[in-house]
């Protein structure tokens, strides 16, 4: 793997794996424990993108992260406003609609493990 992505890929996989906890704010002690089985578990069927050794360390950095209350990610309002931020880069005309796929309208198939998500919408003229 390239030396460069490596830090990225790891960086999003704990952002992944910690998401769940982020929902909830700081985690409680017995959260944290519950949170960190449940990654655990998922580490050792292999249902994540890292080696189990990897996915084993980031799942206790995250549960101690989250005992001491530090565990902490974006709040709802800021992945809306720079998702909606991308469409800025659309022509004028299109922004709407950008901004209106991004909300949930239209349709969307595809996944992230697949190569990516397609949303369209059909704005008549």
């Amino acid at each position: 793997m390239n030396p460069i992505r490596f830090p990225a890929a790891l960086a999003m996989a704990v952002l992944v794996a910690a998401a769940p906890t982020w929902a909830a704010g700081p985690a409680k002690p017995a959260q944290a424990q519950v949170d960190y089985q449940q990654e655990r578990a998922r580490c050792l069927r292999g249902d994540t993108h890292q080696d189990r050794a990897t996915c084993l360390k980031e799942a206790g950095a995250a549960q101690e992260e989250a005992r001491r209350g530090e565990l902490s990610g974006p709040l709802d309002a800021d992945l809306s406003r720079n998702a909606t931020q991308r469409c800025e880069a659309q022509p004028p005309a299109d922004r709407e609609a950008c901004v209106q796929r991004i909300l949930g309208a239209g349709t969307a198939e595809g996944s992230v493990e697949g190569g990516g998500v397609i949303r369209s919408t059909e704005t008549p003229e």
